[in-house]
C-alpha cells in the first residue's frame, strides 16, 4: 500500500509540474507576442528619418537649399513646397524620394549629388522631413 500511495503522490507531483511548465510556456508566448506588438507599433508610428542628423541637415539646408526653399517654400513652383501635405500629394514624403530629388535634381531643381556627400543628403532629408512634420515652424 505504501508503494501505491507513493505512485499516486508522484503522479500528482508530475501533473503539477506539467501544469506549471504549460503555464510558463503560455506566459513566454504572451510576452513574446506583446513585445512583437510593441516593436511593430514603434516602427509603424516612428518618424521617417531616424538614422540621419537633422541638426547637421539644417546647416546643409541653409547653405544649399534655403535660397529657393526658405521656410519650406518653393520660390520656383509655389504649389510644390516642402510642407507635409504637398510632399505627400506629390509622392515626396519619404527618405527615398527626397534623397533621389536632391541627388539627381528634377525640373528646375539642380542635382546636388556631385556637390554633397551621401551623408549630407541624408541629413538634409532628415531635416526636411522633421520640419515638414512641424509645419516648418
Amino acid at each position: 500500500m505504501a508503494t501505491s500511495q507513493l505512485t499516486i503522490m508522484e503522479d500528482i507531483a508530475l501533473n503539477k509540474l506539467l501544469l506549471l511548465l504549460q503555464r510558463e510556456h503560455e506566459m513566454k508566448k504572451m510576452i513574446t507576442i506583446m513585445l512583437l506588438g510593441i516593436a511593430i507599433f514603434t516602427f509603424a508610428f516612428s518618424s521617417p528619418a531616424l538614422a540621419a542628423d537633422a541638426v547637421s541637415g539644417a546647416k546643409v539646408f541653409s547653405a544649399n537649399c534655403a535660397s529657393c526653399h526658405a521656410g519650406g517654400k518653393n520660390l520656383v513652383q509655389a504649389a510644390k513646397n516642402l510642407k507635409k501635405d504637398a510632399l505627400e500629394k506629390y509622392g515626396m514624403y519619404s527618405e527615398e524620394a527626397i534623397i533621389a530629388q536632391v541627388t539627381k535634381g528634377k525640373n528646375a531643381m539642380p542635382a546636388f549629388g556631385s556637390r554633397l556627400k551621401a551623408n549630407q543628403i541624408e541629413d538634409v532629408t532628415a531635416y526636411v522631413l522633421s520640419q515638414a512634420d512641424k509645419d516648418w515652424k
